[in-house]
């Protein structure tokens, strides 16, 4: 292998990677030991043997080669790069002879995909064994890796021990490996490392390969365009590509055989390699060291959305009537929960962050993303709000060419079946009825709002600042008839306290109340300095759910700050009675709010340059209220406000809910023009403006709150 050949071929991959849009992410690199290496992985995609080699190589810094389908090497264009890049094919007499040879030496890392083709199906499962089928025939995984590995290890485990006891036999297979660096060689280990490689989203698409061969050829075959769609998607689409790296297989260990003990031992010429006994032995080890590297390699499989969401809708209940969509993304949020904090598997970096956006308005469009592909695919129907799936599709046999464009929602499925365990709780997890998922999804959330809050707590308390642990509590008050719940938000600083005693008054009229901490809040201003404004509404959106799942109707209402979250929920989602806002802060009053985008910028620039000591990250609080807010107020929390009303105005004549807006007209903090302005910018029919004369802005605490009191409830009980 010419080096200079290949490392200009490496530079010309490298700069057309540039081009691809996908995000590569590789993971457990401290896996690879030093020493002679097989990499095992799963083949997906032809792209698989030019973009693999080249991640190992940045990695390892040595030339990988690999076996690649024949066929690549009939295409002009491919032919010389693959060469250059040390592939070799699939049907080369000498392989075997040249992958020894350079394994051997150390010089050179190898990859060998075990499935011996692209499995377009991504079924490897029949039966708890690994079992590959394609239209032609029905296969295991190939042993080559193994018998290739243990080979490599026999012979320099004999290196080792010829040169003590016979040193003719020594210099014999120093020639016949043509081994120039001898003392690497004895001092090295063979290894087999597995990779999985997975892929999200993994549907086929068009793309400009697709769009150009459909110009140059008059018909592209089906087989075609599914190539193309395939590996252009993953090229030049926002795909996520995972490669992550298991624990190596040490070969030696598998050598502890008495016969192979004497082959390795005695002097004479032997030929291990046609030796029927040393055959039979390798065989049978083979084979337990290549289930053992498919296992691994299907066990780093990263589940993602379209897993579990293929997974559970192949498995849910045949319903006459339909399955309720809700019903569906609970199951697929319950799972996605369970999968978080179940370490035994890998899973997505996106299923790190808070999933309640799927229970709301889905603002990652995992869903819509999902049935746009099932329903493109006659998966499902979605009518009136409900999916009516094609139970066939999961069991009728596609053709094995063109599967990942006829039918990608049986590939997303099949590809999480090794994972038996993972398989298993998704499909008892379908068959659950929707109150039961309901309450698990709701105990769920409670528990997980709870761990948040005692590790915040505990993390950032600050002695003879920090509240009593109860203040920052979020308060649910149930009531037997659940019908109508009410949550309430509390404001910029405070906590639920705050909020409690009209919770209290409000659950004396037959309502159930939740109120949930906002994130930053109840705990310690640093808290709140590192918390963005999209975490409160995260934090809503739980309480939301909460209710949701306890109650017939939900209406959202806040003071504050809070009143601004409780109009930007009602923005997106649809399940809510109405809404009702106190004192929303869409102009404050103190000028020095205004310049708080310019002290945040500064603060961020400054500790950039290491100069912290000058950062201006709070200034003192005077509140209303000092046995519940804070008294320092983070800049940065400041800035995060603005930045919630600034993306709230825009979207106010969308809210369609009944809504009351309750403002003082004396109010110290908050303008009751920006106030009235909210007002007439809300696009709904029904809508109320109240306005007091209180000095003050905490109106929902203190003296003469029963007025105000009063007038919400008539307000809310319109809508009940």
């Amino acid at each position: 292998m010419n080096r200079f050949a290949y490392e200009l071929s490496n530079y010309t991959l490298k700069s057309f990677s540039g081009l691809s849009k996908a995000n590569t992410k590789i993971s457990g690199q401290d896996n690879i030991p030093e020493g002679a290496i097989i990499f095992t992985a799963n083949h997906f995609t032809r792209i698989e043997t030019i973009f693999l080699p080249y991640h190992i190589h940045n990695i390892t810094k040595k030339q990988v080669w690999s076996l690649a389908a024949a066929e690549l090497f009939n295409v002009n264009m491919l032919q010389g790069l693959l060469d250059n890049l040390g592939a070799v094919s699939t049907k080369d007499p000498h392989r075997d002879e040249v992958i020894l040879k350079t394994l051997l030496s150390g010089e050179v890392h190898w990859i060998i995909f075990p499935e011996g083709m692209m499995v377009k199906n991504k079924k490897v499962i029949k039966k708890d064994h690994f079992i590959l089928k394609d239209d032609q025939a029905v296969s295991r995984p190939h042993t080559g890796a193994a018998i290739l590995a243990l080979r490599c290890e026999f012979y320099r485990e004999r290196l080792r021990r010829m040169k003590e006891l016979e040193p003719s036999e020594f210099e014999r297979l120093v020639q016949v490996f043509q081994i120039k660096n001898i003392d690497q060689v004895l001092e090295q280990n063979t290894y087999i490392v597995p990779v999985n490689i997975t892929y999200y989203p993994a549907n086929s698409r068009e793309n400009i390969l697709s769009k150009i061969a459909k110009i140059i050829m008059k018909d592209p075959s089906k087989r075609v365009m599914d190539e193309l769609m395939t590996e252009g998607s993953k090229l030049f689409s926002n795909v996520d590509i995972n490669i992550r790296f298991g624990k190596p297989l040490d070969i030696r260990p598998y050598l502890n055989d008495p016969y192979i003990e004497s082959m390795l031992t005695v002097k004479r010429k032997i030929k291990f390699d046609n030796d029927l006994c040393s055959k039979e032995i390798i065989k049978e080890s083979s084979i337990k060291i290549m289930e053992k590297y498919m296992s691994a390699v299907y066990n780093m499989t990263s589940v993602n959305y379209d897993h579990v969401m293929a997974s559970i809708l192949k498995h849910f209940p045949y319903k006459r009537d339909g399955i309720d969509i809700y019903e569906f993304r609970c199951k697929v949020f319950f799972a996605i929960s369970w999968l978080r904090s179940n370490k035994k598997y890998f899973v997505s970096d996106l299923f790190m962050e808070n999933q309640i956006h799927l229970l709301t308005n889905d603002n990652s469009k995992r869903f819509e993303d999902f049935f746009k592909i099932a329903q493109d695919s006659k998966v499902i129907e979605i009518k009136s709000g409900k999916i009516f799936k094609d139970q066939t599709r999961f069991i009728t046999r596609s053709d094995f060419h063109t599967i990942r464009i006829d039918n990608p929602v049986l590939v997303m499925a099949n590809e999480i079946e090794p994972l038996i365990e993972v398989e298993n709780y998704l499909k008892k997890l379908a068959q659950k009825s929707f109150e039961e998922i309901k309450q698990s999804v709701k105990e769920k959330i409670l528990e997980k709002i709870q761990i948040d809050f005692t590790k915040d707590y505990t993390n950032y308390y600050i002695e003879d600042e920090s509240k009593k642990k109860r203040i920052g509590s979020p308060l649910f008050l149930r009531h037997k008839k659940q019908t109508t719940g009410i949550l309430l938000i509390h404001g910029y600083m405070a906590a639920p306290e705050e909020m409690k005693a009209f919770a209290r008054y409000l659950h004396e009229q037959f309502f159930t109340i939740y109120v949930p901490r906002l994130k930053g809040h109840g705990t310690a201003p640093e808290d709140l300095a590192g918390t963005k404004f999209e975490q409160w509404i995260e934090s809503v959106e739980e309480a939301f759910v909460i209710l949701r799942h306890s109650c017939d109707k939900v209406i959202v209402g806040g003071f504050s700050t809070g009143a601004g979250l409780a109009l930007e929920l009602s923005t997106r989602v649809d399940d809510i009675a109405a809404v009702f806002a106190v004192a929303p802060p869409m102009r404050l009053k103190d000028l020095g709010s205004y310049f708080v985008p310019a002290i945040d910028a500064w603060n961020t620039m400054i500790k950039k340059i290491h100069l912290d000591s000058i950062a201006k990250e709070f200034i003192e609080n005077h509140p209303e209220n000092p046995h519940i807010n804070y008294v320092r107020n983070p800049i940065a929390g400041m800035h995060e406000l603005e930045k919630l009303m600034e993306q709230l105005e825009v979207k106010l004549k969308s809210i369609n809910k009944p809504t009351l807006v309750v403002q003082s007209r004396n109010d110290p903090v908050v303008d009751s023009s920006g106030t009235l302005k909210l007002f007439n910018k809300l696009g709904c029919d029904i809508k109320e403006y109240y306005i007091f004369d209180y000095d003050r802005h905490g109106i929902l605490t203190g003296k003469g709150i029963k007025r105000i009191y009063m007038a919400i409830e008539n307000f809310i009980k319109q809508f009940c």
